[in-house]
């Protein structure tokens, strides 16, 4: 139901709250999206730590946020399918898998720019 007189910065505080229920709610429930996190909290200083340009360095940075982004998706989803019933549904499971592949194919796009754009640096 939506709140009488929503609008504005009202409107802004109470997305912006929701948004933080939901990142707290992803780190408590989501094993995947913890370590994601954790994993773009140790390679994000790595990307301005390094010699680069800053586009690459901007393409290192964005891939980690692409990944937190599909995996939140991918949580929804799979949060969505679940709620709906817990009988198998060859229907859900198909959500849920191209969902996951979308995680899949998020990671082998940050996987291969870092190693594009870091392994000149290595050899």
């Amino acid at each position: 139901m939506k709140p009488a007189n929503n609008h504005g910065i009202k409107r802004i505080f109470r997305a912006t709250g929701f948004s933080m229920k939901g990142l707290k709610a992803a780190w408590i429930h989501e094993a995947a999206f913890r370590q994601e996190l954790m994993l773009a909290v140790v390679m994000l200083p790595v990307a301005f730590l390094v010699d680069i340009s800053t586009m690459e360095r901007l393409m290192l940075i964005l891939t980690l946020f692409i990944v937190l982004i599909v995996e939140l998706l991918n949580s929804a989803i799979e949060a969505v399918v679940d709620r709906v019933g817990s009988e198998i549904h060859h229907l859900s499971g198909q959500a849920k898998d191209i969902a996951s592949a979308a995680v899949f194919m998020s990671l082998a796009l940050c996987g291969i720019t870092w190693l594009i754009v870091l392994l000149p640096l290595l050899v």
